[in-house]
């Protein structure tokens, strides 16, 4: 089974497409030498050491994977980091922080507007919160090509029926402000973005499980047991559609479609 905590392990060096999209998201926040940061969804800690190194402020990252918490906590808990095993509905903070970092985790989100609220109680006023995170339902049009071949392939095909996707994925930009609107922030940015990159199909292959397995093959999202049978299949017939979109080139062409929005606790 893949979940955060199972991949844990290598989701630093994976993780290639959420990295790059962090440094706009970087660039949307603007931390200052002495604001007060909360990272959710830090991970395993490598971004959250980057807004440490930023500020001066207290830096918090969160994170509902307990494996994610530990490497993070194994590798920069000295760098005057606090780190929570915690999920962003669990959030207690009242009036504490300038800005909210969140990348490439809204999407896991299991109540948004819950979430959203607890973001809300936990900025000070005039916090800000920027958050960046795949977008529309074809997020990215290459992984939704290798999970039809899973839907249609004769050893996945029976089990994948009973699984139910765990992510948010809106179409616009205003259906997130929208959600953001109705916590009680004023969104002063919203856009959604495409990103081309090229790949090998063993590169396109990692990219897909540094994130996207952690959902796909978790036996929460499942209505039957999954065995590891199936889990082998699941993996066989992606690694199989990254080959065949690789073609003669040997390049995969990744698309993704990413919301980044700025919000602001007036």
């Amino acid at each position: 089974m893949a979940n955060f905590t199972e991949i844990s392990s290598k989701y630093e060096n994976d993780s290639i497409v959420q990295k790059s999209a962090s440094e706009i998201l970087f660039d949307l926040l603007d931390i200052q030498t002495s604001d007060d940061v909360l990272d959710i969804g830090c991970g395993t800690g490598h971004l959250t050491k980057i807004i440490r190194d930023k500020t001066n402020g207290k830096v918090v990252g969160i994170d509902p994977s307990k494996g994610m918490i530990e490497k993070a906590k194994e590798k920069y808990a000295n760098h005057g980091i606090v780190f929570r095993n915690c999920s962003a509905e669990e959030l207690d903070y009242q009036n504490e922080f300038n800005k909210i970092f969140c990348n490439s985790s809204f999407q896991w989100f299991k109540d948004h507007r819950k979430a959203l609220k607890a973001c809300h109680n936990a900025l000070k006023q005039n916090g800000k919160i920027a958050i960046q995170a795949p977008a529309k339902e074809i997020y990215c049009p290459n992984f939704i090509e290798a999970i039809n071949a899973v839907r249609i392939n004769e050893s996945t095909r029976t089990v994948f029926e009973f699984f139910t996707p765990p992510w948010l994925f809106l179409n616009t930009s205003d259906e997130y402000s929208a959600l953001f609107q109705e916590t009680g922030f004023k969104v002063e940015r919203s856009w959604i973005d495409e990103a081309v990159t090229y790949h090998s199909s063993e590169e396109a292959y990692k990219i897909f499980e540094s994130g996207a397995a952690a959902g796909y093959l978790n036996q929460d999202y499942y209505s039957v047991s999954i065995s590891q049978e199936y889990i082998e299949e699941f993996r066989k017939v992606v690694r199989n559609s990254f080959d065949e979109q690789a073609g003669e080139t040997g390049k995969v062409k990744l698309v993704f479609y990413r919301i980044y929005l700025l919000a602001i606790k007036e």
